[in-house]
């Protein structure tokens, strides 16, 4: 094969070394440069006003081969500075043909020409696309965010509803509608008090089976608190500790502010007005962990127990409650019993009714749990005996309302019972007990349920930020694209004319630069 027809592949990474290596360009090519790029620096500042020129000056660094063809514009442009003797006086022509010169000599214009290919295909085009890959990312991830925010937004705004509806308010002005709550508190009361009394009969059974079992006459001591409202209803605490109803009730009222502002909760006119009795709230005597038969709120604390730190779930509502309830108020005053002029006077606690009162209301509530338990202990025995009727051996001289109970009564009777246990275990009824007792509950209650709201409307900011985001990086993308496209371009004409330099060298014989335009066809394609 003749050696004109053999190309000489050169490797674009190599191109350089390939140059120095045939002493087509000094290794020192560098120190030469400088002085090129500071007078090209300068000439361009001084330039015709020739599209063409503009477009070569655009978009990529300026080449040897940018040089000679803005030397050919500047021959047209500045033909008529030639002097007598064909020598251009232009000092714009005189600029750029010294700067050709610089380049030509040692060759040094095809060292950086072998620069540039490298640092526009290996290093500055990949980078590029790199960054269009990003914006087109940061669109995606803006699109998928947006939409889980929308979510997330409309999930709390269904959880602010669905708390309003658990506690029993609408929502519009939260901090009214709670303190509205107690003026419902006596009749939710009574209410039970009523429901109790269909218990007479299960009440009087369990007493049965104790008297019978027990061989003697405890019926004083069972079940007292239960046996009392139904007897008497919810009536003072006086009457329950006395036996006999006081003839004069000194309550003590809670002063509610008519201008509440669900929007100023903090404001000191929105407070509970306790009166005298916020001091003995202030003064430390928290009732909440002293009762004897457990606080009210620890009766249900297991129900309540925080699943992730702050959150409860009492069903599908998602309230906070971690609150330091402070039992202040009508529960830190001590019974009064006074006899004179004016009779028989209760007073602070004697003054509430026992389901009001915090201490009474628990004993209920056990009586109301140790009935529950004692039926459900009742059906285990007779699913496990041979009959489903309570005539064994031990029962043969019982009372027949022992004798005569099937596993379907006592399923009935454990179902009454736990009916009213739920009634006094509602969610609405523990925030009526709880904005009873502490002058601060209502307003952290407002901010709790606020706070949902508040997330919302972050939700909502966040959305416009992604929005935002999700602009710029289609804005970002859109200036990058005919960046990419220019340097292709360009540097594709670059290769062209380097491989065209070299092939003149080596008496034309084809020169394959590799590397280089399958990587500009790769990257053209993103």
């Amino acid at each position: 094969m003749n050696e004109q027809e053999i190309p000489i592949d050169i490797h674009l990474n190599k191109l350089l070394d390939w140059l120095i290596s045939r002493r087509i360009c000094p290794h020192d090519w560098q120190k030469n440069i400088i002085t090129v790029r500071k007078n090209i620096n300068n000439a361009i500042q001084d330039m015709p006003a020739v599209d063409e020129i503009a477009n070569l000056l655009a978009g990529t660094y300026i080449n040897y081969f940018h040089c000679r063809r803005i030397v050919e514009i500047l021959k047209d442009t500045e033909s008529s500075s030639k002097n007598i003797f064909g020598q251009y006086s232009s000092h714009r022509m005189k600029d750029w043909l010294e700067i050709i010169k610089l380049y030509e000599k040692d060759n040094i214009y095809l060292a950086e020409a072998a620069q540039l290919l490298v640092r526009n295909i290996v290093y500055e085009l990949p980078s590029l696309k790199k960054q269009i890959i990003k914006c087109k990312n940061i669109q995606e991830e803006s699109i998928q965010k947006e939409a889980d925010y929308v979510k997330r937004e409309k999930s709390m705004r269904e959880n602010y509803l669905s708390s309003c509806q658990q506690i029993g308010i609408e929502g519009k002005n939260i901090k009214k509608e709670l303190l509205s709550f107690l003026d419902e508190l006596p009749g939710f009361l009574n209410t039970v008090a009523s429901s109790a009394k269909d218990l007479t009969s299960i009440r009087n059974f369990y007493e049965s089976f104790i008297n019978f079992t027990m061989k003697k006459d405890i019926h004083s001591d069972c079940l007292p608190l239960l046996k009392h409202v139904i007897e008497k209803g919810n009536t003072t605490t006086f009457e329950w500790r006395t036996g006999e109803p006081p003839e004069v009730v000194e309550e003590t009222t809670l002063g509610i502010p008519l201008d509440v502002d669900c929007a100023s909760t903090e404001a000191a006119d929105d407070q509970i007005d306790f009166g005298d009795l916020v001091a003995n709230s202030e003064s430390g005597d928290d009732r909440s962990s002293s009762s004897p038969n457990g606080d009210f709120v620890h009766v249900d604390r297991e129900e309540c127990k925080p699943e992730n730190g702050d959150q409860v779930n009492f069903g599908d509502s998602d309230i906070n409650w971690d609150i330091s309830v402070e039992t202040s108020g009508t529960n830190d005053i001590p019974p009064v019993f006074e006899e004179g002029e004016g009779g028989k006077v209760a007073r602070g606690v004697d003054a509430l009714s026992v389901l009001e009162n915090e201490t009474t209301r628990n004993s209920f509530y056990c009586d109301l749990l140790e009935l529950e338990a004692f039926l459900d202990q009742r059906i285990t025995e007779v699913e496990l005996s041979s009959s489903n009727v309570l005539t064994s051996n031990l029962f043969q001289d019982a009372p027949a309302i022992l004798q005569m109970q099937s596993i379907d009564s006592l399923k009935q009777m454990l179902s009454s019972t736990k009916s009213l246990s739920s009634q006094l275990m509602t969610t609405k009824l523990k925030h009526l007990f709880f904005i009873k007792s502490s002058p601060r509950y209502v307003d952290r209650l407002v901010e709790s349920l606020k706070s949902k709201l508040e997330t919302a409307e972050r939700m909502i900011d966040c959305q416009k930020a992604v929005k935002l985001k999700f602009q710029e990086a289609v804005e970002e993308e859109k200036a990058l694209d005919p960046k990419i496209k220019i340097i292709v371009d360009k540097t594709k004409i670059l290769l062209s004319e380097v491989e065209q330099d070299i092939s003149k060298r080596y008496k034309n014989r084809k020169v394959n630069i590799m590397g280089g335009l399958s990587a500009l066809k790769q990257i053209s394609v993103y």
